[in-house]
Formats: C-alpha cells, structure tokens, sequence
C-alpha cells in the first residue's frame, strides 16, 4: 500500500450524527475554513496524520439527509463527490438511529468512490442495551463498517487505515434497487450513461429515472434518452425511496440486536423514556421554555460581564463579616475586587489582560520619554502609544470576554440545546411569518453574521430569507461586544447605574425584540406569504467535546486578533493622522485637536446625530467624536471603540489610555462631553441596531434577491434611528413616554387594519 500518496477523504452523513465532531477528533488543529468553490458557503477541511507516515486530507461536507437538489448542503456535497474525486467517502452514520441514516449510504453507494461506514455513537447503543453486527451490516451494504465513538474517540485509527486501505482499489457503483421490479429500467439507463461516457453512470443513470431537476440540467442528452424508456403515468421518484427503505428494513435492520431492556419495553408497550425525553419535558415545554432559554442567558452574561459576581455586594456581603484576600501593593490589586464587589470570571480575565497591556504601553512610554526626543520628534510617542496602542488595545481588552461567550454559546449549541431553542421559539416565530429554521442563522449572528447571513440559503422562501438577513445584524455579534461592555461600564460609574450584565442583557434582549417586531411589520406588509413548514430533528443531549471547543475558540481568537492588527490597527493609525493634522497639513498636538480635520468632519455630521443624544447638545466642543466613531464602526464595529480610545488622549477626556479600564475610558468621555445617560443608551442601541461591518453588508448583498439590497441598507438606518430616539428621548425626557406611547398604539392600529385589510383581499383573489 502506497503511504506517500496524499489522499483525500471526504466526510459525508446525515446532520446531529457527529460528523463535524469526528472532523475536529480527526483533524485538530490542523482544520482550516475556506469557501466551496462558486460559493460563499463555509468549507472545512484539516489533515489527520497517519501512524504508518503521511497525512490525509479530511473534508468535512455539509450535513445531508439524502442527494437529491433539494438545498444548497445537497448540491454541495453532490457536486464534490462526483465532481472533486476524493479517494474515499466515509459515511458517518448514528448507530442510535441506523434505519433512518442508512437512506444516505444507499445513494452514496450508487457513485463509483470507494465508501466505508463509519458507525458512529456504538457506545451510546450499547449504553443503550442495543448492538449492531459490524459483519452482517458490511455483507448487506458490501462496503467496510468499522464502529466507533467520535465523542469519545474510539477506533478512529482502525477507521482511517480502513479508508486508506480502500482508497487503494477502484470501485464501481451498486445500487440496492438493482435487484426491485425497476432493475431492467435501471440497467438500459447505465447502459445509456456509459455510451455517453458520463462518470458514475450508475448514480446519474438513477437520478434520471427519478426525474432529477439537476440530472436534467448537466446531462440533458442522457436524461432525455432515460426519459423516453420510462414508463408514462409512474412516480419514480417515490418508488425509489419505497425500495431503499425496503432494503434497508429487510436486508439491514437484521444487523441490529437489542438489548434486554428494549425487549422488555416492546413486550410492555410501555417505552421507557430516555434522559434526552424527560430533559426536554421542562426545556420544551410550553410554559417553562421561554423564561428557561431567558434565565440561561442572564447566567451566562453574568458570568461574563458581572462586576458583582454571586451579587455579594448587593447583598451585603462585604459588610457582613465576610472578608476576601488583601492583595496588597502589587500589579494584581483590584483585578478580583473592585468598588462594585467580587469580580465574575469574565471580568477577572478582562482585568488581568488590561493589566499586561497597560504594563506594555508603560513600559514603551518610559522607553521613549528615557530617550528625551527633541521637540519636532513628539509626535512619534503620542502615534505609538496613544494611537496604534491605544486603539488595539482598547479591542484586545475585550477579548477574554467573547471568547468567553462564544465558549457558553458553543456549549448551547454542541450539546443540542440551541435546537430545542428553534423548536420553542417556532411556536412564537410561525405567528411572525417565520418558521423556527429562521432562529437558527438568527441566533449564529450573535457569533458573526456573515456566515449567519450564508446559512439563511437554507430557508423555504425569498420573503423569509429577506426577513430574517434583515434582523440578523440585531443579534449583536462578537465585535459589538466591546462597545456594549465599554459604554455599560461607563454608565454604571458616570450615573452609579450597577449591574453591567444587566445592562449588556437587556441591550441583547432589545436587539432581539426589536427583531421580532421588524419580521411582524414586514410579514404583514412587504413579505406577505404563508409560513412553511417547519421539520427538524432534535438530537439527543449530550456533553460537548473539549477538544473540539478548544479549536472552535482559537479559529475565533486567531480572526479576532488578525483584525485587530489590520483592519483596526490601520483605521487607529488614520484616525490619529487626521486628528494630528490641520488642513494645511501642519502637525497639531493634543490640546490643539479641535483645528484638525478629523474634528471639522466630525463636527460637520454631528447635528445628525443630534436626536440620539449625541450630537450638537454635547459641551466642550468635543462631542463630534461619537460620531466619528460610528463612522469608523461601520468597517468593523471593534473600531468604534478604538477609535474612541485613541481620541480620548486626544481631546483630554484621558491622560492616557494605559491607564484606564475601558469602563472607566468611557466614563471619562462622559465627563468630558456632557453625554447623558439617555445619549450613552443611544448610542449602544444606534451602533448594534445600524448598518453592520463591511464584510456582512457584503455578505447582505451576495445573498438578497435582485433588487432587495438598497431597501435593507435602509431598513437597517431607519430601525436604528427611531429606535435609538426612541431610548434616549424617553430616558432624558420622561414626558415623551406618553407621546412614544401614542405612536406605537396608532402604528399598530394601522398595522392591524391594513393585514385585515391584505387579508380580505387575498381571500377575495383566491
């Protein structure tokens, strides 16, 4: 067997059958992410290193049920089998649910690449009281079966010298229904494929006699020549399925054994419930799901953002004998407790790294003032330390934080909870126009939401695709972490408002809110149309893999840390050029700063911003840069925070940024412009609700129907806009609560009459 040969392995099987976790055991940190080719849907490809020398190429395809071009995932994964020519399919299947996955490996096994079966979850089964004949199963697909446990890790060697093994010899494609009523059918169209020497006659010759849209497509000379043997007035199609599942029943379902627990249940009539059914009982049900999925947010925000962790402080607990560690006089004073209390982990984490940063620029503002640079030379330490490391770090700061909250949205997500979350919220979303599948990208957005964005082709309709990309930017992702962790920060020291997590809370929930209301003003006005259904299978619990998290965190912290030294170091770097210099392009110091061209931009924009809280009603003269820093959040919103970093040396809100928290950074802005607390809130709700960063706009675009794009630009500046007046007016100005009030009664009033209006009048067309 030729071990230098490179061989490409492809990953294929049905979703929640722990392929993607067989893909991290496999590949570890060799994975990498790219984009299918012609598509912007994610790729995922790594190396798993031999034992016997080499390395094999592991693509991980999207997660199918069957290969028929039914959604973006199926002709992805159709177009690589047949067309990119790996050396071996490893078919993961979940022994917990053999019938139904063994649908797939019937289709796969009609294509001419060599094939194992990789029974997955066997330590599951066997928990279970079941097992499953490896034998018996190999001799009734022909193909090899090796049993493992991607969890746990189990016989993956075995699994990967197999496929090598397999790789090695040419195989021709055999179809289950070769031996039904339609084998005769079947033969004449092979025979048809292989005149037109067409690759994987067998599988194109099938897909043809099931009337394949996409079979027609490619191949229209053979697909018609198949068509015209066929006989008029026959559902190909669904007999096809019927002698698969046939197969699969007589042929297959003999290799399973169950186990004597099974036995005793099916004698019974009385099925056990498993621990997956009696967990979701509370987590799904009716009543308890919505304020559940609420209360497990509040806990992972507390733990993330909390400055009163266990809310010690609140409760009295630093007056009440109870006493913590005396650090001292040293670098981690005030890092575990501060003025608000006991510090969450989260925070802890934030705090330790802020101190090496600010140890760092210290460090480089000692170095320079050491070297006693002439006048004409000052420049270069206010560029350096004030501006590149002011501005990167000021993002940096936040990274303990988000990869922290990507940690607890993973673990949702990996151990099947964020399913029973789609399932719940499909109760609520189908009163909305949407069907629960829309949660799904919805809820990626609080990671990112490009690949949010991707994941939307996989909706039933145009209008619900549009609906739910529109809302998307409103789950606020990773990089909009900093500039809700600052300003929350800032408001609770400026205005003695605790509770930062309360406050980053309700910003998220606003956010999600204000995006339910948007898809039910467009469903009953713009995106009129029936709620499809909605189908999904919801996986059984289980714990997340540690590895796999591990990897999951640093493919974020490499993207995180990559923008902060381009994108954001290149933009801090701008930012200080245009605050440093006149229009003459003369150098300005610090005190000068309202003379250079950053501040005459800044304050020609500034009265738009006038309704929100921050704009011309600001003192000092200096309130243009919120504004500038909206405007550079729009490249990535990380900027706007270290935007405002590198200008709050400048305009003196700071006497520099090394030495303040980015809380206490903002609070000082506040100080220094007069900013209320309504304006603060406006200006988190404007940056999370407005126009997303180049990439997703870019995204936005790629993915909208023709003509939708300039409406979502729109869309997305007017709901920020009145939303965020909407905040800071009735903070500052109580009164206008009642007029507020008033407008949303009568937008729902002309709402409501104008759906029963559209009603009637799509009932009179019908």
């Amino acid at each position: 067997m030729n071990t230098d040969r490179k061989l490409s392995v492809a990953l294929a099987g049905n979703p929640n059958c722990g392929k993607t976790t067989l893909f991290n055991s496999l590949t570890g940190a060799t994975a990498y992410v790219g984009n299918w080719p012609g598509v912007t849907v994610e790729k995922r490809s790594g190396h798993y290193k031999r034992k016997t020398g080499g390395k094999i190429e592991i693509v991980d395809l999207p997660g199918i049920y069957s290969l028929s071009p039914y959604a973006s995932e199926e002709i992805i994964s159709r177009n690589y089998i047949l067309e990119e020519h790996p050396d071996c399919i490893i078919d993961v299947v979940d022994a917990t649910n053999l019938e139904r996955n063994l649908y797939l490996t019937t289709q796969l096994l009609e294509t001419d690449v060599p094939v194992v079966v990789a029974l997955n979850m066997t330590d599951v089964l066997k928990k279970n009281g079941g097992s499953i004949d490896e034998k018996t199963l190999s001799n009734s697909l022909g193909v090899p079966v090796v049993s493992i446990s991607a969890l746990k890790q189990n016989n993956l060697d075995e699994l990967m010298e197999t496929a090598a093994k397999v790789a090695e010899s040419k195989r021709k494609g055999r179809s289950v229904l070769e031996g039904g009523d339609i084998s005769e059918i079947i033969g004449k169209a092979r025979a048809i494929y292989e005149d037109c020497e067409i690759e994987n006659p067998l599988f194109h010759a099938i897909k043809a006699i099931e009337g394949d849209e996409l079979e027609g497509q490619k191949n229209k000379e053979a697909f018609d020549k198949v068509s015209a043997i066929l006989a008029g007035g026959t559902d190909y199609e669904a007999k096809t399925a019927d002698l698969r599942y046939q197969f699969i029943t007589e042929k297959c379902a003999n290799a399973y054994k169950e186990g004597p627990t099974a036995k005793e249940e099916n004698e019974k009539g009385k099925p056990r419930l498993k621990l997956s059914d009696k967990i979701d009982r509370v987590l799904t049900n009716k009543w308890a799901g919505i304020p559940i999925f609420i209360a497990i947010l509040f806990l992972i925000f507390h733990l993330v953002f909390s400055e009163d962790f266990l809310y010690l402080n609140a409760m009295g607990a630093f007056g009440s004998g109870i006493t913590f560690p005396d650090f001292g006089d040293n670098p981690f004073t005030g890092f575990l407790i501060g003025e608000a209390g006991l510090a969450s982990p989260g925070v802890l984490l934030t705090n330790l790294l802020s101190g090496v940063t600010d140890s760092i620029t210290g460090l480089v503002s000692s170095g320079f003032e050491s070297l006693n640079l002439p006048p004409e030379l000052q420049w270069i330490p206010s560029l350096i330390c004030d501006g590149i490391l002011g501005g990167v770090f000021a993002v940096l700061g936040f990274l303990p934080q988000i990869l922290l909250l990507f940690l607890f949205f993973s673990i949702l997500e990996d151990s099947g909870y964020m399913a029973r979350v789609a399932f719940i919220l499909d109760r609520i979303f189908r009163k909305f126009g949407l069907s629960g599948r829309a949660f799904l990208p919805m809820i990626m957005g609080f990671g990112c939401s490009v690949p949010a964005m991707m994941n939307t082709r996989t909706l039933g309709t145009d209008n619900e695709k549009v609906a739910t990309i529109r809302v998307i930017p409103f789950f606020s992702c990773g990089a909009k972490l900093p500039i809700l962790t600052a300003v929350a920060g800032g408001i609770a020291l400026a205005f003695g408002m605790p509770y930062v997590d309360l406050i980053t809370l309700m910003m998220y929930l606003l956010g999600m809110v204000v995006a339910i209301c948007a898809v039910l003003v467009m469903h009953i006005t713009t995106r009129r149309e029936k709620v499809p259904p909605f189908i999904m299978e919801l996986p059984a619990y289980h714990l997340p893999q540690a590895r796999a998290l591990m990897i999951h965190l640093w493919d974020k912290t490499k993207h995180f840390v990559k923008k902060a030294f381009t994108i954001i170091f290149a933009t801090t770097v701008v930012i200080w050029l245009l605050q440093h210099l006149a229009w003459n392009w003369t150098y300005l110091p610090d005190e000068a700063s309202e003379g250079s061209i950053l501040a005459s931009l800044g304050q020609f924009i500034q009265p738009l911003f006038t309704p929100l809280g921050f704009g011309n009603q600001l003192a000092g003269g200096v309130g243009w840069v919120f504004a500038v820093a909206v405007v550079t959040g729009l490249m990535a919103k990380e900027n706007a925070i270290g935007t405002l970093g590198t200008l709050a040396v400048s305009i003196g809100a700071i006497a520099a940024f090394d030495e303040n928290a980015s809380g206490e950074m903002f609070a000082s802005m506040i100080a220094a412009t007069g900013l209320t607390a309504g304006g603060a809130i406006a200006f988190i709700i404007f940056n999370m609700l407005t126009i997303p960063c180049f990439a997703a706009v870019a995204t936005a675009k790629s993915e909208l129907p023709k003509g939708s794009f300039k409406w979502t630009v729109l869309f997305w500046l007017v709901v920020s806009y009145v939303v965020a007046a909407a905040f800071y007016t009735m903070i500052d100005f109580p009164w206008t609560i009642a007029v507020w009030a008033a407008v949303l009664i009568a937008g729902v009033a002309a709402l409501y009459f104008y759906g029963k209006k559209m009603t009637a009048k799509e009932a009179a067309g019908a």
